[in-house]
């Protein structure tokens, strides 16, 4: 087992991480955190996302019976004209007006079930929600791109604990994708070929940091991950959106998904905390055939379901750096159940 400290390149930012494997037994005395309630009503008359309760303002929700998706009442893009910014009087004092449209994504209606917890067919019609609304949100004419995201649980500043995402589409092109597209396209320009295809077919090779793949879709911790339990899932062909899946890929897709969040509640025996996103191709009009669809998740526990990992001090300062490797993170989750331990 590797235990002296290195880097990892990146390919996909351009980045680096320092890896510390030595450090995983340093003893912790830091902050623990508190558990979350894990018994949640399947209908909660309080929370603002059920079915027929009110939102801000005194809109009542629909009755609704699978996806729910509106308006975010508290968007932080707005879609009308900006008309005052902060003056820039010097080059190194730039603002410029940004525009958007920011929605919210309930799974169901039940309060109590996570995207581990629902059935295929349930997480199907979450992927086919965000593949139509991103779709929407990418043909309106000042948008550049579509950003489909879920924070789970308090831990990631998560507010209502009703299972839920969010799509943010914005004019400009947000600091990931820029990082991202700029190396794709580096590679695709040299090679021919998309950076993230020839990338899982090398993991493909080594498989000590594969979780699980089927005919469509790979999800793995990646070489360079960041956090403890970093998971990248890679569609096995170009694809630059959710738009362009076919059915059979949507079922694929949704299977992994099932079996990378599973094993993550089974970790700890808990509603597993994350930030999950879809990163698809700019929505600018172009053809995109360096790009490969493609969803990171970000969990922060690293020790137990009370000990998550800080990013501060070297991390905010310096670089990126994790104790565990990613081949140990891959092989503890690996080993976990497929099926839930509520089910168990």
């Amino acid at each position: 087992m590797l235990n002296n400290p290195h880097r990892r390149y990146n390919a996909l930012t351009g980045e680096w991480v320092l890896v510390s494997p030595h450090r995983a037994k340093r003893p912790w005395l830091g902050q623990v955190e508190k558990l979350s309630p894990e018994t949640l009503p399947a209908y909660d008359p309080t929370c603002y996302l059920c079915p027929r309760n009110e939102r801000a303002g005194g809109v009542f929700n629909p009755d609704y019976t699978g996806t729910y998706v509106f308006d975010n009442d508290f968007a932080a893009l707005l879609s009308g004209p900006v008309d005052e910014v902060p003056a820039s009087t010097h080059p190194l004092l730039v603002s410029v007006p940004e525009q958007g449209h920011c929605l919210v994504v309930c799974f169901s209606p039940r309060h109590d079930l996570t995207l581990p917890e629902l059935d295929l067919p349930s997480i199907e019609n979450v992927l086919y929600t965000w593949a139509k609304n991103s779709a929407d949100m990418a043909n309106e004419d000042y948008i550049n791109y579509v950003q489909v995201f879920e924070n789970k649980g308090a831990m990631m500043g998560c507010s209502n604990p009703h299972p839920h995402s969010q799509l943010w589409a914005q004019s400009a092109l947000p600091n990931e994708i820029i990082k991202e597209l700029a190396r794709q396209t580096e590679y695709f320009k040299a090679n021919n070929r998309p950076l993230l295809v020839d990338y899982v077919q090398e993991e493909h090779k080594h498989k000590d940091r594969i979780l699980f793949a089927n005919d469509h879709f790979t999800a793995l911790v990646p070489f360079w991950a960041v956090w403890p339990f970093e998971v990248l899932v890679t569609a096995h062909r170009p694809c630059e959106a959710l738009r362009d899946l076919s059915s059979v890929e949507v079922s694929a897709l949704a299977e992994v998904f099932k079996q990378v969040t599973t094993r993550y509640d089974n970790m700890f025996e808990i509603s597993f905390p994350y930030s999950m996103g879809f990163h698809q191709a700019p929505a600018d009009g172009q053809p995109h055939p360096e790009w490969v669809l493609h969803a990171h998740f970000y969990p922060p526990l690293l020790r137990s379901a009370t000990v998550r990992k800080f990013m501060v001090g070297y991390e905010m300062l310096a670089m990126p750096q994790r104790d565990i490797t990613p081949e140990v993170a891959a092989e503890r989750l690996r080993s976990l159940s497929d099926l839930h331990y509520k089910q168990g």
